[in-house]
């Protein structure tokens, strides 16, 4: 801590620094007054010292002094501290001046003098000690300032100006009134946000585990004292995740100091009563009556609410400690023996609420106790259900820590790592978690909690998806488990074999899991088995599967646990199915966001890109690649980066950016050096869509086919279905039109149309690329007049385009232009350049240049992109809101695009528009 320089104490604080540097500049000028107030701790001493360095740079003589010292009323303590520095200018002063300085200062026997000349003394020698340079007086906790010196600062704040005299001071906020009834200038000093807060966590304390800088950043409430002085007290272990952290925070012996010696004052029964909301953690007024029994608790509360330390709110029933580490100061003045007593009695009040029993029980134990472990085991459980996979991860650990038995320690250990390494993304508490059951002997250390999380440490580590397959081979081949259904290691352990088997991308490493799946009774769960079909050969998926998906999707709302919730995502990845997946995501993210389940945020993010670039989002599809970017390489998920590698390269790709091979490298790269080579071979679609942007269809036709042959859809390769467009374009273009042809047919043969409407997209676009050109038409019109063919604005744009290419190569041009015109603005607002060129290419071969002329002869500009695009949808009979919903505008934005399209087109009605577009 000794090396963080002040200044890290004022992040999120730009307002009150700008505050502070005007009325520095101000000061040194023409002398000034600022009150700076706010809750204690909250970084009004580290303003105090921004505004002194300040001055000193610009050659101010600083003075400071505080009144803390001064608790008792000694006559003009803090005045005496001010003016020592001013001792040889006390001697130049007249005699009356000097006599009645000294005398106020006990320097000099005798009465003394009356106030009023004491303060004009003051007054004068500032003043004078200005003549040769500014001089700012800087005053910390000015309501604890003896009283004589706080009538002297107030009558010389209101009479500064016209000198080079500045004065700067500081009190909390509930006491404020005692210096700001003057009417000088005020500025209230604010809690930090959360970002603000996790930046200086992270300067001042870098490499927190994230449960552990949640918990900081959510205690500390914005106060910067907190902040900086709670991980102070915790133990290196605690710090970096392994060790739990205590329920409440320690306080380091400065704090202590501080906020102790304030509870000590307060009577016995005060005391017990804050006490007891400590430790309750929730202030709920109603906890502590129940507590004390026939004891009148609001009166114990008086003395505490007296001092400042506690707000009562009666309409509420709740009792807020009015700074977070006065809650850890009223534990650190209890003895250990009366903790446990309080949690024992909080114990036995939670009978209906067995989380926060176990949690009271826990510490209210001095030694290994089933008893203790038992509720804690089940309480990490619950907490799992409902989505708090941190809590669930400590309160494991700590079951672990009360287990009696050293098998059940290390099978609490290896649940514990196991959502360490898949659930919270804590790579290194993982790995210490397994060690540790390493130690206690290969016996304990077999289970298939950790054999799962070895598989995610061995992945990001040194390891490959090989060696992590054999490794749950072997466990669940050989456990003792008689794949019993309910057994939730055994299906932990599936799900972790079945993503193993899916980066590696070999037909022969599926059958051991399809094996123990079909084994399991009375029967496989639901999600496992279909998360078994859809993911990793979703062309071979089954209507009946899909429904059932679809089914699942709709009810997850009813669920909180993030494991459960990203396994029923990727299962809809390939079936097109993300969309309904978006608000469930979007919580897995906010959870990683504020240090919850980070490696359920990875994939979160993954799901909600994928969904974004097909959508044509691609502005926030980029943003959500870059913030899992930089979180998978901050919690050590080397691994996991290939997600959005992948990302990076298909948004390169369809903007024609030169990038596109660097990210699809470096995705190549991660994957193969971990021999997942089911993952690297995405890198092909990224690599074909750029191809076929820059017209280089034979790469084009390489890379599609690299992930599925013509003429045939791979099995265990689910992410050839979305080439699948590309490679028949790229055969045909190529001269391969049997391949074309035979590609086209397995697409139909597998019934894809039937998968998603997205597919059903792609596959009438194949079949009319290889068609005679009546039934192609035929086909093209389906394809882009089906029902949702808009949600995919990229391929609906190309099918468009090779409708529109169609038709102009059998004459009909005028029709062609139609089609071109909707491709080419689709193109355009989407920034996928390469495919706009083409089109744009395609619509001079049809006659027309682009933006389009302005047709009629009463129009008065061209059209926009995005006005055609809308024009077209306008002329197709979809309604405003139909458009606005296709395009993400309201139904008054597109409104008042047909408003300025109207007269360009020279038209007066919708229903002149297909015509005027179509000349």
């Amino acid at each position: 801590m000794d090396d963080v320089p002040p200044a890290s104490a004022l992040f999120g604080r730009a307002e009150e620094l700008r505050r502070i540097e005007t009325f520095v500049e101000r000061a040194r000028h023409r002398g000034d007054s600022l009150f700076l107030y706010g809750e204690p701790g909250a970084g009004k001493t580290r303003l105090l010292d921004a505004a002194a360095e300040r001055a000193s740079a610009q050659g101010a003589r600083v003075i400071r002094a505080t009144g803390v010292q001064y608790m008792a009323d000694v006559s003009y303590g803090v005045l005496a501290e001010l003016l020592l520095p001013l001792a040889s200018g006390v001697t130049e002063l007249d005699d009356v001046f000097r006599d009645a300085l000294l005398a106020a200062l006990g320097r000099r026997t005798g009465p003394v003098p009356p106030r009023l000349v004491i303060l004009n003394a003051f007054l004068t020698l500032l003043r004078r000690q200005a003549e040769d340079g500014p001089l700012l007086l800087v005053v910390d906790d000015l309501p604890w300032a003896d009283s004589p010196s706080a009538v002297a600062l107030g009558f010389v704040a209101r009479r500064l100006t016209g000198s080079p005299v500045g004065l700067i001071t500081a009190a909390r906020t509930d006491e404020r009134d005692h210096f700001q009834r003057s009417g000088l200038p005020a500025l209230q000093v604010k809690p930090i946000d959360e970002v603000s807060s996790g930046e200086l966590l992270d300067a001042a304390f870098p490499g927190l585990a994230p449960s552990v800088r949640h918990r900081l950043v959510t205690e500390a409430r914005g106060n910067p004292l907190a902040l900086l002085e709670l991980p102070e007290a915790l133990t290196p272990a605690q710090l970096s995740g392994v060790a739990v952290l205590p329920d409440v925070l320690p306080l380091t012996r400065h704090v202590e100091s501080v906020f102790a010696a304030r509870v000590a004052l307060l009577p016995p029964q005060t005391q017990e009563a804050l006490l007891v909301l400590a430790q309750e953690g929730t202030g709920d007024l109603r906890v502590l009556q129940r507590a004390a029994g026939a004891e009148p608790a609001l009166e114990h509360l008086a003395p505490a609410e007296s001092a400042k330390l506690i707000k009562v709110d009666l309409a509420s029933r709740q009792v807020e400690f009015r700074h977070p580490l006065v809650r850890s100061a009223v534990v650190e003045s209890a003895g250990e023996a009366d903790l446990r007593r309080i949690h024992r009695l909080l114990a036995g009040l939670f009978t209906d609420d067995p989380e926060r029993r176990a949690r009271h029980l826990a510490e209210a134990a001095s030694e290994a106790d089933e008893s203790v472990a038992n509720p804690l085991e089940e309480a990490a459980h619950r907490k799992l259900r409902r989505g708090d996979a941190a809590g669930a991860l400590a309160a494991l650990v700590r079951a672990a820590q009360f287990s009696t038995a050293a098998d059940d320690r290390c099978r609490r250990l290896a649940q514990a790592s196991y959502l360490a390494a898949h659930l919270t993304g804590e790579l290194d508490t993982a790995t210490r978690l397994l060690a540790e059951i390493r130690a206690a002997g290969p016996p304990r250390g077999g289970s298939l909690h950790s054999v799962a999380a070895a598989a995610y440490v061995l992945i990001n580590g040194e390891g490959d998806v090989e060696t992590a397959h054999t490794l749950l081979v072997d466990a669940i081949e050989n456990g003792d488990h008689g794949y019993d259904a309910s057994r939730t290691d055994l299906v932990e352990a599936l799900h972790t074999l079945l993503m193993m088997c899916w980066f590696a991308g070999r037909e022969d490493f599926w059958p051991p899991l399809y094996a123990a799946i079909d084994r399991l009774r009375p029967q496989p769960p639901e999600l496992l088995l279909l998360m078994s079909r859809t993911l990793p050969d979703a062309a071979r998926t089954s209507p009946g599967e899909r429904r059932r998906l679809t089914e699942l999707i709709d009810r997850q709302h009813e669920w909180r646990e993030p494991h459960r919730l990203v396994r029923v995502h990727a299962s809809a990845i390939y079936l097109d199915l993300l969309g309904g997946c978006r608000a469930q995501s979007w919580g897995l993210v906010e959870n990683g966001r504020a240090g919850g389940a980070v490696r359920s945020a990875l994939s979160a993010l993954l799901h909600l890109g994928l969904d974004d670039f097909a959508a044509g989002r691609w502005e926030e599809a980029e943003r959500l690649a870059d913030e899992g970017l930089a979180l998978a390489e901050a919690h050590g998920y080397t691994f996991v980066t290939w997600f959005f590698h992948l990302h990076k390269a298909l948004l390169a790709a369809v903007r024609g950016d030169a990038e596109a091979d660097r990210w699809a490298d470096e995705l190549t790269r991660v994957t193969t050096a971990r021999k997942a080579h089911g993952a690297a071979r995405t890198a092909h679609h990224p690599r074909a869509l750029a191809a076929a942007g820059r017209g280089d269809w034979e790469a084009a036709y390489q890379h599609s086919s690299r992930l599925s042959p013509a003429g045939r859809l791979a099995p265990y390769t689910s992410h050839a279905l979305w080439v699948t467009l590309d490679l028949v374009e790229a055969a045909l273009r190529t001269g391969r039109t049997a391949e074309a042809k035979a590609h086209a047919r397995a697409m139909r043969e597998a019934g894809l149309p039937d998968l998603s409407p997205r597919l059903a997209l792609l596959t009438l676009a194949a079949e009319a690329l290889v068609a005679p050109d009546e039934e192609a038409l035929d086909l093209f019109e389906r394809a882009v007049s089906a029902s949702g063919a808009h949600h995919w604005p990229f391929d609906y744009a190309r099918v468009q385009f090779l409708y529109g290419e169609r038709r102009r190569r059998i004459g009909e041009v005028a029709e062609a232009r139609s089609h071109l015109s909707t491709a080419l603005a689709v193109f355009q607002r989407l920034q996928a350049t390469p495919w706009a060129n083409r089109a744009g290419a395609e619509l001079r071969a049809a006659g027309r240049n682009h933006p389009l002329p302005v047709v009629g002869g009463t129009g008065t500009g061209s059209l926009t992109a995005q006005e055609v695009e809308i024009a077209m949808l306008a002329a197709e009979g979809l309604t405003n809101k139909q458009i606005g919903e296709r395009l993400y505008l309201s139904h008054r934005t597109v409104g008042t695009h047909l408003y300025r399209i109207f007269p360009k087109l020279g038209i007066t009605s919708r229903a002149a528009l297909r015509d005027a577009l179509s000349q």
